[in-house]
């Protein structure tokens, strides 16, 4: 970089934020005055700082000249010398300028550098007396100007609905959230990497849909112009991917967003990931080994460990995890045996006794969903299967071999939350038709209701194997395993209201 554009001088009215960005685009068009760019196009760095590191360590107390770049993070000046911490990607590393090495001119450059800048050095690595492995300059770039200071409180940014709204400062801040989002892409490989191993084949399907099926939700609705039609952003990956079974294609799975245009918490998003995968001639007992295996290895090969801190609690998710009857374990929680209620009025005055209020005329199913939430899921910390559902609840399970009132289907909780539901599915075209046109009847008052794809049953009328089916999502799986207790923490743009202009 050649010369040292001075800062020109000048009272500037406003905010301190106003103020700073008006003297740095003052310094910005004083370099411009100069010849420098302080936008350049490139520079290649020749290695991380990472490696920078361990570049040091292989080859003792000084190295051939390397190249870097990174974000000045700080900035010490100390008489003729200055330090800088620059961090990239991969980390953090000290660059020293010492004035008699760089000359009057080279060494002035530094006044117009400022924290959140990004730079170009080039130099030997040494290490200082402290121990310090740091990049002796010979030459300074600056490659892009921060016209914005970073918050006060840029080393460890605590502002909630800043570092919901402005991911980018909170990655800038944050050494936490740089490692929850660089262990959340590598669990998504893993698992990726895992169902491969086993034979799933990846596939793409719509994300928008003529109807919305495969889950009780309610869903997001838009239109497309050219067809002049009513669209449904999807809430399930199900149905697509069992119509891919039929077609012949026994290993399938999806991992992918969808969308349910329902509430917002610490557990939920409208937008999130999920991944859904289906194998022909298995029942729910293989995914239920398959959810174990699945959290064990991925847990394995991020972490590599099995045992995991989350919610206060160690939990340990190498297999097997215990199986327990659903109906045994309500009625173990709160003494309830929904067995006992065979309609939605008797079990609701039930759970009036129990003190549990839901609004509306529900039906039988979300009745005993609620005694699930209330009574049950608070208490399972440890990795647990509950199994075998009443029939009303899920409309796409086989009935349970020697019971026709329940289904073969699971939900995997760890410390109260759920993490998987899988099926033994149904294949009967006219059971599902029935089923579904029931819970059509029974909820119809109901905004989650699910839709009777014709398109669906059409293509299980054309045969579909035994196959088992599972679902996990992806958003709190990460929770589990970087020990964040909030979906929004592992979110990168998570949903929040617009903001109002007061």
């Amino acid at each position: 970089m050649s010369g040292a554009p001075r800062r020109r001088e000048g009272k500037i009215m406003g905010s301190r934020l106003d103020r700073v960005t008006e003297e740095r685009l003052r310094t910005v068009a004083c370099l411009r005055e100069d010849g420098v760019d302080p936008f350049p196009h490139i520079f290649r760095p020749s290695c991380s700082t990472r490696a920078a590191r361990e570049l040091l360590e292989r080859e003792g107390e000084r190295t051939t000249v390397i190249s870097i770049a990174g974000r000045v993070m700080a900035k010490r000046k100390m008489g003729k010398m200055a330090f800088l911490d620059v961090r990239d990607a991969s980390g953090k590393l000290q660059v020293s300028l010492r004035k008699d090495l760089l000359g009057d001119k080279c060494y002035g450059v530094l006044r117009n550098i400022d924290i959140g800048d990004f730079v170009g050095v080039e130099g030997e690595l040494f290490l200082t007396k402290t121990g310090e492995v740091t990049v002796e300059v010979a030459s300074l770039t600056l490659l892009s100007k921060s016209l914005r200071p970073l918050p006060e409180k840029w080393h460890g940014l605590v502002d909630v609905e800043t570092r919901y709204r402005q991911r980018y400062l909170d990655l800038i801040s944050n050494e936490e959230s740089r490692r929850t989002f660089t262990l959340r892409s590598r669990i998504i490989s893993a698992t990726r990497r895992f169902l491969d191993g086993e034979g799933y084949l990846e596939v793409d399907t719509p994300v928008l849909q003529s109807t919305a099926g495969g889950a009780l939700a309610r869903p997001f609705v838009t239109h497309h112009h050219t067809l002049d039609e009513d669209l449904y952003l999807r809430i399930a990956l199900e149905l697509p991917l069992k119509k891919l079974v039929v077609g012949g294609i026994d290993r399938v799975y999806e991992l992918g967003r969808v969308f349910r245009n329902e509430g917002i918490s610490v557990r939920h998003n409208p937008e999130f990931t999920l991944m859904e995968c289906y194998c022909a001639y298995a029942d729910y007992e293989d995914m239920m080994d398959l959810t174990e295996r699945m959290f064990a290895s991925v847990a394995g090969e991020v972490l590599g460990t099995t045992r995991v801190e989350f919610r206060g609690r160690i939990v340990e998710l190498a297999p097997p995890w215990p199986r327990v009857s659903l109906r045994e374990a309500i009625r173990e929680a709160c003494g309830v045996d929904f067995e006992d209620y065979p309609d939605a009025e008797s079990l609701h005055e039930r759970l009036l006794q129990e003190g549990v209020r839901i609004e509306g005329t529900p039906g039988r199913g979300r009745l005993i969903d609620e005694l699930i939430s209330t009574f049950v899921e608070p208490k399972l910390e440890q990795p647990t299967f509950l199994v075998d559902y009443p029939v009303e609840m899920s409309p796409f399970p086989k009935k349970k071999r020697g019971n026709d009132h329940l289904v073969e289907r699971f939900e995997a909780f760890i410390c109260g939350l759920e993490f998987a539901n899988a099926f033994t599915e149904l294949n009967d075209p006219v059971d599902q038709r029935q089923r579904l046109e029931k819970q059509l009847r029974d909820r119809s008052g109901d905004e989650e209701v699910q839709v009777a794809d014709e398109d669906f049953l059409e293509a299980m009328e054309y045969g579909m194997p035994p196959t088992g089916g599972l679902g996990i999502g992806i958003d709190r799986l990460v929770m589990l395993l970087t020990g964040q207790d909030s979906i929004r923490d592992v979110i990168l743009f998570p949903q929040l209201r617009g903001k109002r202009d007061d």
